[in-house]
């Protein structure tokens, strides 16, 4: 049975709701500015939810299984899509297990403003990447429009009290009884109407802070200076750039005026800076990162095995140059870059875990990335909350019978027989043949070979 099963069932009911009003300006800023980050089917949910809202905020309670019936589509589709619009702030999710089937309020959260977008640093950094440089500006100015300038007038605009008038002290008191404080309270069971553009959230675990902290001299960096708005910038540029703690220290560092202020732009242009100076490139992309320091298991650890060896190389690699050592040195596909880069920000895998899945595939389905064999795991892995090599090496032991027959269901036109033990890498070790279904000796050598070809183009990095 699969995960997402434990999770939802048809028959659990829902209601939409949404958090102040939603208006039609929300809807091109979520299908030009969301809809290329999260895909078309999470951005078709979105807007089927909103269609269900009646009387300004609140929809009427139904199943789900009418949800799978209006968007003809599975239980584990709409699972996977309602995750996406969680990760990216626009719904909010909550459940009473107490009922039987269990209800669920689906809260719409509105877009954030083409401003907050293209000044986020990094949703706006992922869109350039996928819409590219034409586009992009075409959105943005799309989006954007003349400015004032204010230094050829002068503010005439009155005040409130240029205008209203207030009642004198004693009048105020002798309507203030508790009959009036009571009319002028929201009634029990209810909330006014508000709106809150809703920000997506990055987990504390991205960034190692008690590293950050501990290397940082309080005479320098007071931690005061390190408030809220400092820590979720720190965040933000550790997880686009691929910033450790120890750089990140220097760049605040640098960043930091005599009176202890840092500025988040200029923390901005440090980090991009910095990213240009290592990289030698422009603007990142999520495939081009490794797995962040807090998720490896053989930092500082010397392989005494081949399975730790495997580890540690797919711990300190990106997920593009892995492609890229794959193929023997040419750059990756176009479409395979984008497959990656949509599972790591929709699917919020880290680079390791995507280095298994990429090493995984490439094995099981003749060197090629399959799109739905991909995300199809890759969906599996993040509802497994899987965060580094090993746990998605130990995963695929576990489920590889499974995946095998996620493989052949795409291949059944080819009739492939199941693959096994000795096709595959020691750390997938295990019998996976079925009962009269043998591999024949020359598909045996055949797929050995790929792996040890594999095994040959990965091997110059196992010792780094």
């Amino acid at each position: 049975m699969e995960h997402h099963w434990k999770e939802l069932i048809p028959v659990d009911r829902y209601t939409v709701r949404s958090n102040g009003i939603l208006h039609d300006f929300d809807r091109k800023v979520i299908t030009l500015l969301y809809q290329p980050l999260i895909g078309h089917r999470a951005f078709s949910l979105y807007m089927t939810l909103w269609s269900e809202l009646e009387q300004q905020l609140w929809g009427e309670e139904t199943t789900h299984h009418s949800l799978m019936a209006i968007m003809q589509c599975s239980l584990k589709d709409i699972y996977d899509e309602r995750l996406k619009l969680e990760g990216i702030g626009l719904l909010k999710t909550y459940v009473n297990h107490e009922q039987d089937p269990k209800q669920f309020i689906y809260e719409l959260q509105p877009p954030l403003t083409p401003e907050q977008f293209f000044t986020d640093g990094v949703l706006n950094v992922f869109l350039y990447n996928r819409i590219g440089k034409t586009k992009f500006h075409k959105l943005k100015q799309f989006f954007s429009t003349p400015s004032i300038d204010r230094t050829k007038f002068s503010p005439v605009t009155r005040s409130f009290n240029d205008i209203f008038y207030s009642v004198h002290p004693e009048q105020m008191v002798a309507v203030m009884n508790d009959e009036t404080k009571n009319d002028l309270r929201v009634s029990d069971g209810y909330e006014y109407i508000g709106r809150s553009e809703e920000h997506y959230t990055l987990d504390d675990e991205i960034f190692d802070f008690e590293l950050f902290f501990a290397g940082l001299s309080t005479h320098i960096v007071p931690k005061r200076a390190i408030t809220t708005k400092v820590r979720e910038a720190i965040k933000k540029l550790a997880f686009l750039y691929g910033i450790g703690p120890l750089d990140m220290q220097k760049l605040v560092m640098n960043v930091i005026d005599p009176s202890w202020h840092i500025d988040i732009d200029a923390l901005r242009k440090a980090a991009r800076d910095w990213y240009q100076f290592e990289r030698g490139e422009s603007l990142p992309s999520l495939s081009a990162r490794v797995q962040p320091l807090p998720y490896r298991t053989m930092t500082d650890v010397e392989p005494k095995t081949k399975e730790e060896q495997l580890i540690k190389q797919l711990e300190t690699i990106s997920p593009r140059q892995l492609l890229i050592d794959i193929s023997g040195g040419a750059e990756p596909s176009m479409s395979d870059l984008q497959l990656i880069e949509d599972i790591m920000f929709q699917q919020k895998l880290l680079p390791g875990v995507v280095n298994v899945l990429i090493y995984y595939v490439m094995l099981r389905t003749d060197m090629k990335l399959s799109k739905a064999y991909v995300e199809k795991i890759a969906s599996h892995w993040a509802r497994k909350k899987i965060r580094t090599v090993k746990e998605a090496m130990e995963l695929a032991k576990r489920e590889a019978k499974k995946y095998q027959s996620w493989a052949n269901e795409k291949e059944k036109k080819t009739s492939k027989k199941v693959v096994r033990k000795e096709m595959l890498p020691d750390w997938l070790n295990m019998d996976y043949s079925q009962n009269g279904s043998e591999t024949t000796e020359e598909q045996a050598v055949d797929v050995e070979e790929k792996r040890r070809e594999l095994e040959e183009r990965l091997k110059k990095y196992r010792n780094e």
